[in-house]
Formats: structure tokens, C-alpha cells, sequence
């Protein structure tokens, strides 16, 4: 198999592609090269999911996953071994309309269209994951499967009614993906080597886009590259090219290295690959502890928690990553690996300045790693943003405090938007730890978050506002685990009194 070309199924037929720049987008592929138009493109930066399409991948295990992303920030060499489905694959092969597309026009789903083929796809994702045994999906699988698109003129209701409706309709044969069949395909285009993809950039010159499959090759490639770009799930680094115009230069990928994408529990700890995906990740974390699921929902949209992953999140070290606060306060480690040589760091040590990490020349995160959860740990996380769903915070929160004897042993409080990393409340820690869990104590520490912290305004939140929803999640936090009348979650978030929306 030719190294230097990249492979994958499309359309019921493998495509090669070679000649193009590593950093064209698959919507630009789809596009301008293959000429199907149906995938649309809106903002270029993975918010509006006009651009959404499935990607077929076989697991660890061999199966194959369908999930739905984002086209316009995925690079096609990343599809190298995987399968690609568009709207242009939906529609029966009689030509009659798919139970998705039929449910959306029988409820009157689409107005101006244009963003259509992308909730279509969103739908369709959900639909073939679905047990058909199950029935309708929940409200709440519905929201989770759609928050990736916008629509500015139909509005929701005929879209989500239509979700609910579409598995209601009689199904044919290949209204659902043959997985057996495709993992078969899948395994017959799947490389066992590195793809080395050449290709020339703006100015001329020949950089190389590295995919190797294992973690000892990605080690040696990382070492004796140690200024390529690591790529993993493209969700920022996509941006740098269609928003900021960039050259990536060298990119080494991280998607394709089968230990690197694995999630492993023992005794003492859950460890995370460092290419295993958001939605993977926040799943497996949640088994230990289910507080962080209102972070797991709110994290950008599906379709970026499907590409994304935890470790280029907090590899990225912005101050505004989500999942790292709740991490930091969990007492997570991150593990680094130079060639053969392992090192691990506290993930709060991990970050030195803005964007700046502990990182050395050719090193690379390897996994992180968490401690198993502790019968007498109180933790919770929170989020503060404009929009509920695909939004960047104003402030983060997390929040674990670990209890003997009826005190605090150990406090760890972690913030992300009020400082230039995200950062422990060290002030605060220190003045609940060794007291019992009160309302003066909380005030106190409430008080001490004024010395951590010295936010700043931008156009998220004033500097002002950040301190203050500071103090206020941190009592909430009390709130929430105080031990007498505790309060439950319908008593302090909003969201959870909303009564779902439905048809009249």
C-alpha cells in the first residue's frame, strides 16, 4: 500500500487522493474537488454544523463507530483507513427519501435549506447508533445530537419533532449501515504502516504529514521531528487554517495510534490515551464521577467531542479549556513521553504561563491519568457562558473537597477563564482545609478567592462579573453538599427545572 496516498471509503468505493495540500479541509474536498455539493459551509470553525458529516472508523476492537463532525475543520489526510458519509448518501438507492429526510419534510423541518443537509446528518448519525428495539430517542439524546447545529429561521420545534418522528417510519434494507460489512471494507483499506503524505504549502515548500499506528513509532517520529505540529481531533488547529490563513508546516497525527486511543482502569487509577476522543473520555470519567456531566454535555457540541480529544485539550493549555479545572481539582496527572523516556506531572504544574507548557523539545502528552474516586470526596463542576450548548466559558469551576474525621482534609478548587492558566484557588484551599464544611468557612474562602485571582474583561465577561460568579459557584458548591438540607439540582440550576419543549 502506497504510503504516500491517502485512502478511504466513499460512496461504496475506495477513493485515493494525493496532490493536494495536507491542510485542505474535507469540506473543501467535498466541495471543490469531488463536486458534491450538498454539504454546506457557514462559519468555518466547527460552531454552525452546516458542514456535517459522519466518519466510519473501527475501534480498538474492530468495530466500527459512526459519528457525526465537523467537514470544515477536519483535514483529509485524516480520513486516511476511515469511511466518509455525506448528505448525498442518505437517499435511498430507489431514489425515494430516507425516514430522516422524509420525517423532516413531512414536519416541515426546513426553510431556507441551507442549513438542512447538517442537522440531516446530526439525525442520521443518531439514527443509525440507535437500538431500533428502543424506540424514540429522549429529548435530551436529541438535544445532545443537534447542539452542533444552528438554525436561524425554521427555529427547533419542526427539527426536533421531526427527530423524535423519523425512527417511526418503515425501514428498508440499508436504511442502517451494514457495520459488519463496512468494518470488513474498513479492514481491507486499513494500513498497518505510517502514511508519509508530502505536500507543498503556500510558499513552496514540501512538508510531510506523518500517521504513523503505533506509539513507539509516534515516539520516534515526535523525536526526531520535535517541531512538527501535533495534530489530534483539529478542533483548534483547523481554525488556524481557515480563520487565520496559517502554514502547519510538518504535522504529525496522533488519531491513528491504537494505544494512544485506549482507556484503561485499575485499582488506583483511570488512564486516558491522549488520542482517545472527548466524548470517549468524558464517558469513561463519568463512570467514576457523574458531577461532571454537566461539563460533558456543555463541551462545545457532538460533533467537536467526537474529533476533539481530552489530551489535545489540555496539551492546548488555553485558559479557557473546560475540561482541565474539573481535572486539576480531580488531582489528575498528565504523563510525557520523550522516545522511551516517561515522565509524569501533576496537571496543575503542567502549565507555566499563557498557553505554555511543561513540555520539552520532542516530548508529547501520553495519557492522563486520574485517581479512582474516594468514598468521602465531595466534587462539582460548573460552567458560566452566554449559550447554553457550543460556547466558550466565561468562568469554569471545580470544585473537590475530601472529608476524614467529619473535616476537610484536603480542598482542591480550580478555575479556568479568571487567569492566564487555568489554576488552583491555593488561598482559598488553604483556608478550608483542616475546618468542617460551613457556611462561615465557605464565606471565608469565598473572601480569599480576591488573592488568587485578578481576572480580567473581555468580551466573555468583565472582570468584575468573573470575580464575583467566582465567589458564587463556590458557594453554590456549599449549597449543593452542605450536610444538612443540602440542595438538589432543580433548586439551583435553571436548566434543570425547564420543562422539555413540546408539540401542541
Amino acid at each position: 500500500m502506497d504510503p504516500q496516498t491517502i485512502r478511504f471509503f466513499y460512496r461504496g468505493e475506495v477513493r485515493e487522493v494525493s496532490g493536494i495540500a495536507a491542510t485542505r479541509t474535507v469540506l473543501q474536498h467535498l466541495r471543490e474537488d469531488l463536486h458534491c455539493t450538498g454539504t454546506k459551509e457557514g462559519c468555518a470553525e466547527g460552531d454552525c454544523g452546516a458542514c456535517t458529516v459522519v466518519v466510519g472508523e473501527r475501534d480498538n476492537a474492530g468495530h466500527v463507530a459512526l459519528k457525526a463532525v465537523n467537514a470544515c475543520i477536519q483535514f483529509v489526510p485524516t480520513l486516511d483507513g476511515r469511511a466518509l458519509f455525506t448528505v448525498e448518501d442518505v437517499r435511498r438507492d430507489d431514489g425515494t427519501l430516507h425516514p430522516v429526510q422524509q420525517a423532516m419534510v413531512d414536519c416541515h423541518g426546513s426553510q431556507c435549506g441551507f442549513c438542512t443537509p447538517g442537522f440531516v446528518m446530526s439525525m442520521w448519525a443518531l439514527y443509525q447508533n440507535l437500538d431500533p428495539a428502543v424506540g424514540a430517542p429522549t429529548r435530551q439524546e436529541i438535544d445532545e445530537a443537534l447542539s452542533g447545529n444552528l438554525c436561524r429561521c425554521t427555529g427547533y420545534r419542526p427539527i426536533i419533532d421531526a427527530t423524535q418522528a423519523m425512527v417511526d417510519y418503515p425501514a428498508s434494507a440499508g436504511d442502517r449501515i451494514d457495520r459488519a460489512g463496512l468494518a470488513r471494507q474498513l479492514a481491507a483499506i486499513g494500513r498497518t504502516g505510517t502514511l508519509d503524505y508530502p505536500y507543498t504549502d503556500a510558499n513552496g515548500n514540501t512538508h510531510h504529514f506523518h500517521a504513523p499506528r503505533t506509539l513507539e513509532a509516534f515516539a520516534e517520529l515526535r523525536a526526531a521531528h520535535p517541531d512538527a505540529r501535533v495534530l489530534a481531533g483539529s478542533t483548534d488547529i483547523g481554525l488556524w487554517v481557515t480563520k487565520q490563513f496559517r502554514d502547519l508546516g510538518d504535522m504529525l497525527y496522533i488519531g491513528n495510534v491504537a494505544e494512544l486511543r485506549e482507556i484503561d482502569a485499575d485499582g488506583e487509577a483511570l488512564t486516558i490515551g491522549a488520542a482517545a476522543t472527548l466524548q470517549d473520555a468524558f464517558a469513561a470519567i463519568a463512570a467514576d464521577y457523574p458531577e461532571i456531566a454537566e461539563i460533558w454535555q456543555r463541551f462545545a457540541s457532538v460533533p467537536i467531542r467526537n474529533a476533539g480529544t481530552l489530551g489535545g485539550n489540555v496539551a492546548n493549555g488555553s485558559p479557557i479549556g473546560d475540561s482541565m479545572p474539573a481535572l486539576i481539582a480531580l488531582g489528575a496527572e498528565v504523563v510525557l513521553r520523550n522516545g522511551a523516556v516517561q515522565r509524569t506531572l501533576p496537571l496543575d504544574a503542567f502549565y507555566l504561563a499563557y498557553q505554555k507548557t511543561a513540555l520539552t523539545p520532542g516530548e508529547f502528552v501520553e495519557a492522563i491519568r486520574l485517581p479512582r474516586p474516594s468514598q468521602h470526596l465531595r466534587f462539582r463542576t460548573y460552567k458560566l457562558s452566554k449559550r447554553y450548548d457550543s460556547d466558550i466559558s466565561a468562568v469554569c469551576g471545580a470544585f473537590a473537597i475530601q472529608f476524614k474525621d467529619g473535616r476537610i482534609e484536603q480542598a482542591r478548587l480550580a478555575y479556568g477563564g479568571v487567569a492566564a492558566t487555568p489554576r488552583r484557588a491555593v488561598a482559598a484551599e488553604a483556608v478550608l482545609t483542616g475546618t468542617e464544611w460551613s457556611e462561615a468557612t465557605v464565606r471565608a474562602a469565598m473572601d480569599a478567592l480576591s488573592t488568587d485571582y485578578a481576572p480580567l474583561t473581555d468580551m466573555r465577561a468583565s472582570d468584575a462579573y468573573r470575580a464575583k460568579t467566582a465567589r458564587n459557584l463556590l458557594y453554590r458548591f456549599w449549597l449543593e453538599t452542605r450536610e444538612e438540607a443540602p440542595l438538589d439540582m432543580t433548586q439551583v440550576n435553571v436548566f434543570a427545572t425547564t420543562a422539555p419543549l413540546t408539540s401542541a
